[in-house]
């Protein structure tokens, strides 16, 4: 076939069967890196059955870095966690359309061509002089990198999303007498009496051993679960095909390796990767090590000692993990905290004292008129809100109880004995109630359209693709 080829290169049978033949090598070598063992799943997200690409999160991601200011878009590039909170945010309305998209769909809503045709009449962005202008329509699509179908697409879209969830949009009608109850508890005050017990007006003396220790036996301190880990990296440009494809070649050798039975430090120092140890690192530890991330972490947790994982993918590359030791979960030793342990004696000491005096205050509250007379000269008076007027501890005993009740409660630093006076309602203020309604009305439709996305979820399950996610989106 190759000598008939030489000889007859220049007549056009001869030249077909070369374009054949060079056109089957490309397409076999295409269709190699796209099926093949370098087949690349591009669908972030899964809802319903229905996929979301990456191509479509970097689009919308884009739109909305572009609706931001300047200041806006550096903190996102610059910042972690504002960056992640983009990226969250972005894939959370991603999936909500799609998961309205899906409903529409089973309802067997249909937007006709006609209307589409007639909203984009409607856009004031596509008429000149007050009527729809083709050259104005195709004009606002080129410069914002759009076709025409991808308009209609986008357009018909929302107005199936629209025909979906607008009855979820309409706002609710709150009773007045719902307003007016919600009025009075948030404006509403209470009278209070009370007296404070701080722990630091008792004052202690230096522990002793035995007392450390008879302490320690009951507040002991829990050290938690580290495991000892190590992991082999191959880095690579995993949006290269070439270098994808060497990184994927030179981790399978080394994963064969390791399953051979060599040591995770000889597979990679033969193989030229990156081979890191660490010692006792903790669930929720900060970890200094680029490579190990929080999802990579959580599975190292979940791992049996003395086992790798698979052959994981990256964005930056490939890794291989390894639980070399797990040290579980256990109580420290009294004398490698014996020194911490003075300070929080102390202040338990400190607090037995103040309970006893303001035990002894509440008792004397509770025996008569005389003991109240007394308490309430010898206590601080206020009226108080739900959020100020008093410390919090204070705040919450005087709108637990009800008009007479007698009361101990406490926060980090004392004990409070608290008499509850009468309630005080509140003036009407009508402005302050048309803005509760305003606000009881918006939390109604929350909990409307809340309900709604929860039913969709169950019909729609989402999943998100995490190796995808690791590869093209997670930082």
């Amino acid at each position: 076939m190759l000598e008939y080829l030489r000889n007859a290169a220049d007549k056009p049978v001869a030249k077909v069967l070369m374009y054949i033949l060079i056109f089957s090598f490309v397409g076999w070598g295409a269709a190699e890196w796209i099926f093949g063992s370098s087949a690349r799943d591009t669908n972030l997200i899964s809802v319903g059955g229905e996929q979301i690409s990456v191509q479509q999160f970097n689009n919308a991601r884009s739109r909305e870095l572009s609706s931001m200011s300047k200041d806006e878009q550096r903190a996102a590039y610059a910042d972690p966690a504002k960056a992640a909170a983009l990226t969250n945010s972005v894939m959370a309305n991603l999936t909500t359309n799609q998961l309205i998209l899906n409903r529409a769909y089973d309802l067997g809503y249909v937007v006709s061509d006609k209307r589409i045709a007639e909203e984009i009449k409607k856009y004031p962005q596509f008429q000149s002089n007050g009527e729809f202008s083709p050259w104005m329509f195709d004009m606002v699509l080129q410069n914002a990198g759009l076709s025409e179908q991808d308009f209609a697409a986008s357009l018909r879209a929302d107005i199936l999303r629209s025909m979906t969830v607008g009855a979820t949009n309409v706002p609710l009608t709150v009773p007045q007498f719902a307003v007016d109850a919600a009025y009075n508890a948030r404006y509403a005050k209470r009278g209070v009496n009370y007296a404070t017990v701080g722990f630091a007006d008792y004052k202690v003396g230096t522990p002793t051993e035995e007392q450390l220790q008879a302490y320690y036996a009951q507040n002991p301190i829990t050290v938690p679960e580290t495991r000892s880990v190590s992991y082999v990296f191959v880095a690579a440009d995993m949006n290269k095909p070439d270098v994808y494809d060497e990184g994927f070649k030179v981790a399978q050798q080394i994963e064969d390796m390791i399953i051979s039975g060599d040591s995770m430090k000889t597979a990679a120092d033969k193989h030229n990767a990156k081979y890191v140890k660490l010692e006792k690192i903790e669930r929720n530890g900060k970890m200094a090590d680029k490579v190990l991330t929080n999802d990579l972490v959580a599975k190292l947790f979940a791992m049996e000692s003395g086992s790798e994982s698979e052959l994981l993918e990256l964005k930056e590359g490939f890794v291989i993990l390894r639980v070399d030791e797990v040290h579980p979960q256990h109580n420290a030793e009294f004398k490698d905290v014996q020194k911490s342990l003075v300070g929080d004696w102390k202040k338990a000491e400190q607090r037995k004292m103040a309970y006893e005096a303001a035990n002894e205050k509440l008792i004397a509250l509770k025996n008569g008129d005389e003991g109240r007379v007394a308490f309430e000269k010898a206590s601080k008076k206020a009226d108080v809100t739900r959020t100020e007027g008093a410390p919090l501890a204070v705040l919450n005993a005087a709108f637990a109880g009800k008009t007479g009740d007698n009361a101990m409660t406490e926060d980090e630093s004392a004990f409070y004995v608290v008499r509850v006076g009468e309630t005080v309602m509140p003036k009407e203020d009508k402005a302050k109630k048309e803005a509760l309604r305003k606000e009881l009305e918006n939390v109604s439709l929350r909990f409307i359209q809340d309900d709604y996305t929860r039913f969709l979820k169950a019909e729609y399950p989402v999943k998100v693709n995490e190796k995808t996610f690791n590869r093209f989106i997670a930082k």
